[in-house]
């Protein structure tokens, strides 16, 4: 699943005409990067869920044969459901008992297939180093590859993961966050995560979307 439903403040005026998985870096848009990868690691069956300028997001990408994947879309209401609400609203259409999840304003040369097939836990992260602008990092990940709350040593969630269906079993339909989840499974110890070390870059504000069509740019240059 690539989330794609979000309004992207932090961009705007960008993003009120366009939306942000649709921004360009390099030659192509945010999301078809997603698509190439995804399809490279023979993750072909696609969910995007949409929300804000959403229609134009199905228009681009279609049914996803320009890419060598089939997409599914999972509307969204107005103002969107979060993240985890996003993912919950999305489940009938996600068949696998573990899933992968890619946020959909990312740029990464992280490789998918690389992903496990099944999981310990209810959930595992890929983390990276902390980015200029959450120095503070989200989560402990310790040598055993069990994350933990710990405050000392946290790296940044990249916004790549692997869940189990039983994660989202006791919530709700709605708008709900992932963030109290994701603190719940790691409390009882259902959480794991990974460090990945290559490239890797947020564009969720005009520096940060800068910073990375000028790494872009050279990483295609070279």
């Amino acid at each position: 699943m690539i989330l794609a439903a979000g309004r992207g403040e932090r961009l705007r005026p960008l993003t009120d005409n366009t939306p942000k998985p649709l921004i360009k870096v390099g030659a192509r848009r945010l999301i078809e990067y997603h698509l190439d990868a995804l399809a490279k690691a023979g993750m072909n069956r696609i969910v995007i869920n949409l929300a804000h300028l959403g229609e134009q997001i199905a228009q681009q990408l279609g049914n996803g044969s320009e890419y060598g994947v089939n997409i599914s879309y999972s509307p969204e209401p107005e103002g969107a459901l979060e993240t985890a609400g996003g993912i919950i609203n999305a489940l009938d259409l996600i068949k696998n008992e573990y899933f992968c999840v890619v946020n959909g304003d990312i740029w990464t040369d992280f490789d998918f297939s690389g992903l496990p097939s099944t999981i310990s836990g209810d959930v595992h992260l890929i983390l990276v180093d902390n980015p200029e602008q959450h120095p503070k990092g989200d989560f402990h990940l310790d040598a055993t590859g069990q994350l933990s709350l710990e405050t000392q040593s946290r790296l940044t969630f990249s916004g790549i993961a692997i869940y189990r269906r039983q994660f989202f079993s006791q919530s709700e339909p709605g708008k709900t966050p992932l963030l109290p989840l994701f603190e719940k499974a790691i409390r009882a110890h259902r959480a794991t995560g990974e460090h990945y070390c290559g490239q890797w870059f947020d564009a969720g504000t005009p520096e940060s979307l800068q910073t990375l069509r000028e790494s872009v740019q050279i990483l295609q240059a070279t």
